[in-house]
């Protein structure tokens, strides 16, 4: 069953935004924390940004701290990312991880995630 489907994903040129959404349906959504991790070719899986089951607190790497804006939509079970100031270097498969009640800096680790989406491409041109 898939609990988890991102959308919002595609081309843009440098500098540009776009918002990914990851639409959940996972009972446990409003005891989940929320993560978003992404993966260039070549590369591992890298965190991006985490969100805790209220929304009240948020995570960030901090290479895209200030440009990235995690949110979350609990009546549409719903997490957002708002990507603004693209850089090529940030084209990758971005993907969506639900973590039951997760907290804390624990967040960065792919580890404390129980469920991921299929991920939605990102291709930035410069």
């Amino acid at each position: 069953q898939v609990e988890l489907v991102e959308s919002g994903g595609g081309l843009v040129q440098a500098g540009g935004s776009l918002r990914l959404s990851c639409a959940a349906s996972r009972r446990t959504f409003n005891d989940d924390a929320m993560g978003w991790f992404r993966q260039a070719p070549g590369k591992e899986r890298e965190f991006v940004a985490a969100i805790t089951s209220s929304g009240s607190t948020t995570y960030y790497t901090d290479s895209m701290k200030g440009r990235f804006i995690i949110s979350r939509d609990n009546a549409k079970n719903t997490v957002y990312l708002r990507m603004n100031s693209l850089k090529p270097e940030d084209t990758a498969v971005y993907y969506c991880a639900a973590a039951f009640r997760g907290y804390g800096l624990r967040l960065h680790n792919r580890g404390e995630y129980d469920s991921w989406g299929q991920g939605t491409q990102v291709t930035v041109s410069s």
